[in-house]
């Protein structure tokens, strides 16, 4: 055997199989084609005579030649990653600050994962959140106040780069013995007559009244509280009802403290979008962040969809 066929690209197909369990969910890391990722493995399959994961598994389950190809793999990419940013730094000297505003009350639950990865790859950049909630974190772009915004996906604006990073199912919460709580899902006319418990923010931030109240023409009286327990102590006190993504309320629902209900018949879901200058959007450190936000919010979220490249 006087050539060896293993470039970066396969090894790297191989940790993103592993690490998000599935063909489909790897190809959306590696923006390829589910076609093309399957090219990749096939190819190396080919040339050693073995398989490396058994077909159709799910998580995938990996053959024992897949799983030595996989210990090179965590030691190679790693080390070639390092490389590199060693090299961009050599180049550009890069170091700075990533100064991140948000506008949702829940992103800790993925931020802060993604941030540690962050800081074991790039020491040299100080990364810090604008303090508190904020209403407009996209003018604080414009303003030269942030370097990134966590954002609902809004409409493109001049200067301003928008990377869609995941989609994400929205829950109605009901307290165990309301009347709902034995419903299939909630449509936009159970909101009604109901008051809506949310954070402090105005109706354009809400999720649940710009994708389904406000086109149905409902409004429904609300009450707000900063804390996400206290909405689920509202909840659960029959005072209302709340809508949240369902990784804010992950550790509670196993608790039975208030019971989740679909949203619609098919599911209501909304979208998480990172926002940056365009002249920042290619910074190599807010590039890698944005990447990292994906990959650890995949391996650690329930109900999330990993949104295409742009």
């Amino acid at each position: 055997m006087d050539r060896i066929p293993i470039d970066v690209r396969h090894l790297q197909t191989l940790i993103a199989l592993r690490d998000s369990g599935s063909v489909s969910r790897a190809a959306t890391w590696m923006r390829l084609t589910q076609g093309a990722l399957s090219h990749h493995i096939k190819a190396l399959e080919d040339f050693y005579g073995l398989p490396l994961f058994v077909r159709k598994s799910a998580p995938v389950v990996f053959t024992p030649a897949g799983r030595r190809l996989l210990e090179v793999a965590d030691v190679v990419v790693p080390l070639l990653n390092q490389t590199t940013r060693d090299l961009v730094r050599m180049k550009e000297g890069t170091t700075g600050s990533l100064r991140i505003a948000i506008e949702c009350h829940t992103c800790f639950d993925w931020l802060i994962p993604a941030v540690d990865a962050f800081r074991a790859r790039w020491p040299e950049v100080e990364i810090d959140l604008v303090s508190g909630y904020q209403s407009d974190p996209v003018g604080l772009l414009h303003q030269g106040k942030a370097d990134l915004a966590l954002v609902s996906c809004s409409e493109p604006e001049t200067g301003i780069v928008i990377q869609p990073l995941f989609r994400f199912k929205l829950v109605a919460l009901v307290a165990n013995d309301h009347p709902f709580a034995q419903k299939a899902y909630l449509g936009a006319d159970d909101f009604r007559d109901q008051t809506l418990i949310t954070y402090p923010v105005e109706d354009d931030a809400l999720d649940i009244v710009q994708l389904l109240l406000k086109p149905a023409g409902i409004s429904p009286p609300r009450r707000t509280t900063e804390l996400t327990v206290a909405i689920l102590m509202l909840v659960s006190t029959l005072r209302g009802i709340a809508v949240l993504p369902r990784w804010a309320v992950q550790s509670y629902l196993q608790r039975q403290y208030v019971t989740a209900l679909p949203i619609t018949s098919t599911g209501l879901s909304a979208q998480i979008c990172a926002a940056t200058r365009g002249d920042q959007s290619r910074t190599p450190y807010i590039a890698e962040f944005i990447s990292l936000i994906k990959e650890t919010s995949s391996r650690t979220l329930p109900d999330i969809e990993l949104c295409d490249p742009v």
